[in-house]
């Protein structure tokens, strides 16, 4: 790896930015694939390997003096994405007007083709965002609405995307309308009924959770678009925490709007999104900040914020590699592996009540537990200040508990401990000081 010194050096010669780009293309994320190469299992054989796993977790540099067991807010980035953003940042501070517009800013139409690649989209069709919250702001202040008309969407979406229809409701008259769904919901056609049951002539636009964040639910996006599409209704889908944790290309859902969070299950740089709109619908979404008309059918369109940093959009890319060289599928069944390793242990006990299925496609790797008569709040608590586990704690009007969120990184000891706490307050209760 270049020094400072050496690498300033390189900037300084004759064509030494594009010399210096051979040196802002970090390989370490590829030494992944090489590992999973040595391992010719299904993805269900590799998940419970140790041996394999082990090298994974050592491309991550976090701090394993506390278990983090939150990983569906956001995510640590493999220590060679860490690396590749720092290099790109250097760089940028070079001479920005130069090194970060002129040199770094193009190649991110390399990150887009492999985020298309990775979605089984056209690269036309992919905008890089911040967030989640970004992609689908943009689509719900994207459409034209007027007094009267309704958006259908459950009480269990991301309270931000509520509180974004909620103000298209004080300022515009708009009608927000919220179904109750089962926890957990077993069987799709229901949840499928249940929001067909809710639309009436003035429903003009429906947001649906790929995955719950609240329970790790993953709802029947595929059925409900069909659904929406056959009425004649677009249908947003809230992809936040499914992108590189579930297996599954656009074709799936076969959705029209898709947008989610790249640092939750991705690892890719904190502040990082992507937003799908079908090409032909496109120039009839207004971009969330104003674009220029010759941009109408462009998606680029959603990217017009202003100056941003480069470095981590392009960072991206050795995230895509890191997830691509482990295998969708085998990082699927390990989310899978470590949820079923908690779950099946504690609910053994009969005050641990699931809100989560763990029958086949309907969850993966994020999971809530409640501990009947323990309050959430104070478990989430009481689990960090005495054993160092993060978790986040779930209050909603119809259920509670602490969610669950391993990842990669973790191991099944640090499961273990979990569980060993957790039956700790089944037996004790919590302290009362």
């Amino acid at each position: 790896m270049l020094d400072r010194r050496q690498f300033m050096a390189v900037v300084s010669q004759p064509l030494g930015a594009a010399a210096a780009l051979a040196f802002l293309h970090p390989r370490r994320a590829l030494a992944i694939a090489e590992v999973a190469n040595r391992y010719p299992g299904s993805a269900e054989e590799v998940a419970g390997d140790e041996t394999f796993w082990a090298e994974i977790q050592r491309a991550f540099v976090v701090d394993r003096t506390v278990i983090n067991l939150n990983n569906g807010g956001v995510s640590p980035s493999p220590a060679a994405v860490q690396e590749a953003q720092r290099r790109y940042q250097e760089y940028s501070n070079a001479a920005p007007a130069y090194t970060m517009w002129r040199v770094l800013e193009p190649q991110r139409e390399t990150v887009r083709e492999n985020l298309a690649r990775f979605f089984g989209c056209d690269a036309e069709e992919v905008a890089l965002t911040r967030n989640t919250s970004e992609g689908l702001e943009t689509c719900q202040f994207g459409f034209d609405l007027k007094a009267g008309d309704e958006v259908l969407t459950s009480n269990q979406d991301y309270p931000r995307m509520i509180t974004t229809f909620k103000q298209r409701e004080r300022r515009e008259g708009i009608v927000l309308k919220q179904i109750s769904l089962p926890t957990p919901a077993e069987d799709p056609d229901q949840v499928v009924r249940a929001f067909e049951a809710a639309i009436t002539p003035k429903t003009r636009l429906i947001l649906v959770s790929h995955m719950i964040f609240l329970t790790g639910q993953v709802l029947p996006v595929r059925q409900v678009v069909a659904m929406g599409r056959r009425r004649g209704i677009p249908v947003l889908v809230d992809g936040a925490h499914t992108f590189a944790h579930l297996a599954f290309t656009q074709a799936d859902l076969d959705c029209d709007y898709y947008a989610t969070s790249l640092h939750k299950w991705l690892f890719a740089p904190h502040g990082t999104g992507m937003l799908y709109v079908r090409r032909e619908k496109i120039r009839g979404l207004w971009p969330l900040m104003a674009a220029p008309a010759e941009l109408d059918g462009n998606i680029r369109k959603f990217e017009e914020i202003g100056t941003h940093p480069a470095a981590p959009y392009l960072a991206i890319g050795e995230a895509l590699t890191f997830t691509t060289g482990i295998g969708p599928r085998r990082k699927e069944a390990r989310l899978r592996f470590l949820r079923d390793r908690w779950a099946t242990c504690l609910s053994r006990h009969a005050r641990v009540r699931l809100h989560t299925s763990l029958k086949p496609g309907l969850s993966c790797g994020l999971a809530l537990v409640q501990l009947e008569g323990v309050d959430s709040g104070r478990l989430a608590d009481y689990l960090w200040a005495k054993h160092r586990i993060i978790v986040a704690a779930i209050k909603h009007d119809e259920f509670e508990g602490i969610r669950v969120a391993p990842s990669v990184y973790t191991t099944p000891d640090e499961i273990d401990q979990f569980c060993e706490a957790i039956e700790a307050v089944l037996e004790k209760g919590l302290p009362t000081a």
